[in-house]
């Protein structure tokens, strides 16, 4: 099992990784769960893949485990920043407005991650460890980005798993159906020692 965050700087050092990355998205995001998101040629994308992102990318010599997107919240590109931010200004009608306590941050040490997942076929004995993988390699992108805080929109099962792996992940709004699914946006201190 290896991991790769990718960024426009280095994309055309990992082959079809990033394109694969999109396919799992895709089948994740437009196959399974039905979202009706932007697609093309098998791909899942939307206005927050820009040069400015991260991708990190669990895989198993290419085929893609899980991924997550890490997106700065000072960018902006067009009328959009960033995904929790544009969803709270209203910007995104298949999010609430009301998913952050308080107002979204803009500020160098915070990111955003989105797009969170591991692949539906990894088997169950190895689902632990391909998430402690992505989040080991999550928090490691975020700090090298210069980020002490991610915050992110999950599942709403996933803070207490991210605590038991030894993340300080802290509750940002309330849980919310969002796609048929009980999310949650969340803290995520990037000064956490990991198990």
């Amino acid at each position: 099992m290896q991991v790769a965050t990718l960024s426009f700087q280095n994309i055309h050092t990992h082959g079809p990784l990033f394109a694969d990355l999109l396919r799992a998205r895709h089948r994740t995001f437009i196959e399974q769960a039905q979202w009706d998101l932007p697609q093309a040629d098998g791909m899942e994308f939307d206005q927050y893949d820009t040069p400015a992102s991260r991708w990190v990318a669990v895989h198993d010599y290419g085929r893609i485990l899980a991924g997550v997107r890490l997106t700065p919240t000072t960018h902006r590109c067009g009328i959009y920043s960033y995904m929790i931010r544009d969803a709270q200004k209203g910007l995104l009608e298949t999010i609430p407005t009301t998913l952050l306590y308080e107002q979204a941050p803009v500020a160098a040490h915070v990111w955003e991650s989105s797009r969170v997942f591991v692949c539906d076929d990894v088997p169950a004995n190895l689902r632990m460890r391909v998430q402690m993988r992505l989040i080991a390699e999550m928090v490691r992108a975020g700090r090298e980005v210069g980020a002490t805080a991610v915050l992110g929109l999950i599942p709403a099962n996933s803070p207490r798993l991210a605590r038991r792996v030894g993340l300080d992940c802290v509750a940002a709004g309330p849980v919310l159906d969002i796609g048929g699914s009980a999310s949650v946006c969340v803290n995520i201190s990037m000064a956490t020692k990991m198990h």
